[in-house]
């Protein structure tokens, strides 16, 4: 069993940088695809970013590439997203997630264990 549990979301304008945490806890942090992903209202779950067991490799959703990064230190198990240039578009309910499958952690479905989200909004 993974815990997961956000912090770093709240209220920011138009061009401003926030920094979301992912602690875990539970099994080894290096054992798993960890992602982000995000639900803006009346909207599907979207995915934002995720990296790799290894650190070794990223992936991001075409809006975000450029603007944010996903990144993790094993020693504290917690994953991290750093968002800059934040645009009203980014306003959404951020959701970490943990994945002990073997894909590039691209889709929803590849995640076992989820954050309760943090509200991330942005103002114009």
């Amino acid at each position: 069993q993974v815990q997961l549990i956000e912090s770093g979301g709240g209220l920011v304008q138009a061009g401003g940088s926030l920094t979301l945490s992912c602690a875990t806890s539970g099994r080894t942090f290096s054992s798993y695809i960890m992602g982000w992903f995000r639900q803006a209202p009346r909207k599907e779950r979207e995915f934002v970013a995720a990296i790799s067991r290894s650190g070794g490799s990223t992936y991001y959703v075409d809006s975000v590439r450029g603007r944010f990064t996903i990144s993790e230190d094993n020693a504290k198990n917690t994953a991290y997203l750093q968002m800059n240039s934040l645009t009203p578009g980014d306003t959404a309910v951020y959701y970490c997630a943990a994945s002990p499958a073997s894909g590039y952690g691209l889709s929803y479905r590849e995640y076992n264990y989820w954050g309760q989200g943090t509200q991330v909004t942005v103002s114009s």
